[in-house]
């Protein structure tokens, strides 16, 4: 798919306000280590996070995911009555009903005629947004749009670390597919995009590709009840070989549609697993990983948000300049792989 109307204005994002770093997650482990003789320093060695980021108590996702969207509107200079579309993308999600789009949307004070839905898809959410929004605009059923996601992670490491320490039945290999929630962190990502011919920011969303491997979507579920909380298995490194190969066959796929030589592109911006992930990613695709910018160390896996924030951090931090080309590369569980084109 490629466009030619849609630009991208500016991008708003939140930090939660607490860091924590894997020695202290490994802290509050320490009976399990010791009662399993795990060596200390294991999690970031494995995963390459430092820290990841949580908010306070009480944070909803929708309200996390509208301080973002404040930041991106008022970065953009826009009226908020003239947004036609308003997308909520995250995995985490304030309650099954109603969208969690009608709280930013209250919240942010943007026009009632305005349409505004719930999107799902794991990790990819805010990209599949992305995409939905750039055809409402290509097909003019929206001139500009916001898309907004805020995920909150704390109830997911919470009942994790609570399960590795109530479960005194766990051994080595039991606890493999509980790990990788240990590496999510929080965090919250909005975008502004719009109809170049209302306004040319001179950065344009070029085109995407899909691929769907729904053949592996066993390989990392997730969900919630009454006695545990929020728990997710993860297959990790079957996920990882899995991801990757679909990866391939969208990045092939991504090339031909945009018409493009990946020499051509200046910047990659990555969904964020684990240092392991993306390496085997840059081998995969033969793409110099000295052209990533990352936030992995920092950050951990921010779910939908973490491609997105990437790349908005990037941009502040001048690492694509005006004329350069960027790619999101996405890879979420289902297993699902889109990618994007950025003429920036």
């Amino acid at each position: 798919m490629r466009y030619q109307l849609v630009c991208l204005n500016s991008f708003g994002y939140e930090l939660p306000p607490n860091e924590v770093d894997s020695a202290r997650l490994e802290e509050r482990l320490q009976p399990l280590y010791q009662r399993l003789k795990l060596p200390p320093g294991r999690l970031e060695l494995m995963s390459g996070i430092a820290a990841r980021r949580f908010w306070h108590a009480g944070m909803r996702p929708s309200e996390a995911a509208a301080l973002a969207g404040a930041k991106a509107i008022e970065a953009s200079g826009v009226d908020p009555a003239t947004i036609d579309c308003l997308l909520f993308t995250s995995v985490s999600r304030d309650m099954l009903e109603p969208a969690s789009a009608s709280f930013v949307h209250r919240t942010l004070g943007i026009a009632q005629r305005c349409q505004i839905f719930d999107i799902s898809n794991a990790c990819l959410g805010f990209l599949n947004g992305m995409i939905v929004l750039a055809n409402m605009i290509e097909l003019g059923q929206a001139r500009r749009g916001l898309i907004v996601a805020g995920e909150t992670a704390e109830d997911l490491v919470e009942s994790t670390i609570r399960h590795l320490l109530d479960d005194r039945t766990l051994t080595r290999r039991d606890i493999k597919p509980l790990f990788a929630s240990l590496t999510i962190g929080s965090g919250a990502v909005a975008l502004v995009m719009e109809d170049r011919r209302l306004n040319d920011t001179g950065h344009y969303l070029a085109g995407s590709a899909c691929y769907a491997n729904t053949t592996h979507n066993d390989l990392c579920q997730g969900g919630q009840n009454a006695e545990q909380g929020t728990l997710m298995s993860t297959a990790s490194e079957e996920l990882l070989a899995r991801g990757v190969e679909t990866a391939a066959r969208c990045w092939s796929d991504f090339l031909a549609a945009l018409r493009w030589e990946k020499e051509s592109i200046d910047r990659f911006f990555c969904h964020q697993v684990g240092r392991a992930h993306a390496q085997l990613l840059f081998q995969t695709l033969a793409i110099d990983p000295a052209r990533n910018y990352e936030t992995l160390a920092m950050l951990g896996n921010v779910g939908s948000v973490s491609a997105p924030i990437t790349m908005a951090m990037g941009i502040e931090n001048g690492a694509l300049r005006p004329g350069e080309r960027a790619a999101l590369l996405g890879i979420g569980s289902g297993i699902n792989s889109l990618m994007l084109g950025i003429e920036w």
